[in-house]
């Protein structure tokens, strides 16, 4: 009996576990944290979150929008996080009366600097500064080039809903008709809704490196989406989660978002190395890709190359006609 309850006590206390040879610790930090009973939520001075936009608490969940058309809510964590390593786990359903690519247009999770800002990229700011992982539930960029006429072969093939990230500076656009191609970092497809059962969210960051997994299958289990090394995210920035709809719509619901602090064993010499960090972004710059058509690229290479071409024909025949002259005058003179 004393063996057993000494097990549940050391598993409710610390749970531990490696991490690239890392043993790591987490630790719930509720001040970060928002689940039920959802209390004075939005009430200046008496919550630790605030609402904002069309954003509605119940006793069961946070609705960031209705079913219903244009849409946009979100709630914000009132105090900034100053935690090195840390893991978030998030609770939501996303569901509607639309049918398969007829609703829209998703939900997301942040860490920025900025708060409490509507905008585009799914009910928040556009050029943010630090981390959003995105819901993306309707496929602008298809719908798009099919509305163009315009053949085109995917990168990578993506099923709606598409999970992705991204880290922005400040100076970064989120492109809304290429669904955020440009600048992701990664991403998975994730059949999220309508689920009968709970879908999942877990972002983690540690040691500068940004893991995002689901659990979407009821199954109780974390599917990888995307693992980053080089991430560099600063302390200071603030929790949030944000929806939007269009012409297209859906519920978007928070039921909780779970914030553990993460204690990493470092050595002497890796805390020596550590540097505080002013500007999010990431190591391997090749995910800052600018987006280009394949088709419109291979229009505009063919028109440069026939007027270049064009251009060195017409000096060759200068070139030509000045050197002809020239000989002709001095076979003149020669017969003078």
């Amino acid at each position: 009996m004393f063996f057993t309850s000494f097990l549940i006590l050391f598993a409710v206390l610390s749970v531990s576990f490696c991490d690239d040879g890392h043993e790591m610790e987490e630790f719930l930090k509720r001040e970060y944290s928002l689940s039920k009973p959802y209390q004075s939520i939005g009430v200046s001075g008496s919550s630790h979150w605030e609402l904002m936009g069309d954003a509605v608490v119940t006793t069961d969940h946070v609705r960031l929008t209705s079913d219903q058309q244009s849409k946009q809510g979100a709630v914000w964590s009132r105090m900034p996080c100053h935690l090195n390593d840390w893991e978030l786990q998030v609770h939501f359903k996303i569901h509607g009366q639309g049918k398969k690519n007829l609703n829209g247009d998703g939900l997301a999770v942040w860490y920025t600097k900025e708060r409490m800002q509507n905008g585009p990229v799914f009910g928040n700011r556009d050029f943010f500064t630090g981390l959003g992982v995105f819901v993306d539930t309707y496929p602008n960029e298809e719908k798009l080039l099919e509305a163009q006429k315009k053949r085109y072969t995917p990168r990578t093939e993506r099923i709606f809903p598409y999970v992705l990230a991204m880290v922005a500076n400040g100076t970064i656009s989120y492109d809304h008709d290429r669904d955020g191609r440009p600048t992701e970092l990664g991403g998975c497809n994730a059949m999220v809704r309508n689920r009968k059962h709970d879908t999942f969210i877990f972002i983690r960051y540690v040691r500068r490196r940004l893991t995002v997994m689901i659990d979407i299958d009821g199954q109780h289990e974390w599917r990888d989406c995307l693992d980053i090394p080089g991430v560099r995210l600063p302390q200071g920035f603030y929790f949030g989660a944000s929806a939007i709809t269009g012409d297209l719509s859906d519920n978007h619901d928070l039921i909780s978002m779970k914030l553990y602090q993460l204690t990493v064993l470092r050595s002497k010499q890796e805390e020596e190395q550590e540097e505080e960090i002013l500007i999010p972004s990431v190591d391997n710059t090749d995910f800052y890709r600018p987006y280009t058509d394949v088709e419109s690229v291979g229009s505009v290479g063919i028109f440069f190359t026939v007027l270049f071409s064009m251009l060195g024909l017409f000096l060759l025949v200068v070139v030509g006609l000045v050197v002809y002259s020239h000989w002709n005058e001095n076979r003149r003179k020669r017969f003078y």
